[in-house]
């Protein structure tokens, strides 16, 4: 099994879902409002009101036949818009 995290924005959610449950994706978890430090810098608490710049963590767990159609709907909108995608593996305990 692996398991993928996405760090996006918010403004950028909606597009990424579709493209993971077109992949056929078993499920997924987000997490709004997402700070923290990257390669372009911090990412302001101060965002709070409106939102705007705020990023999303996405996680999920699928088999590893899912990842080409899963990198195919999503590198491109990473690629556009900006974001990282790790994927890792991941063992049930």
């Amino acid at each position: 099994m692996k398991r993928v995290d996405l760090i996006l924005s918010e403004r950028e959610l909606d597009k990424v879902i579709k493209a993971i449950e077109a992949s056929g994706a078993p499920g997924y978890s987000v997490m709004k409002h997402v700070t923290g430090k990257g390669p372009h810098g911090v990412v302001s608490d101060a965002m709070d009101f409106s939102g705007l710049g705020a990023n999303a963590h996405v996680i999920l767990f699928c088999e590893p036949e899912i990842l080409p159609k899963l990198r195919e709907g999503i590198q491109p909108l990473l690629d556009y818009y900006g974001g990282v995608a790790f994927v890792a593996e991941a063992n049930p305990l």
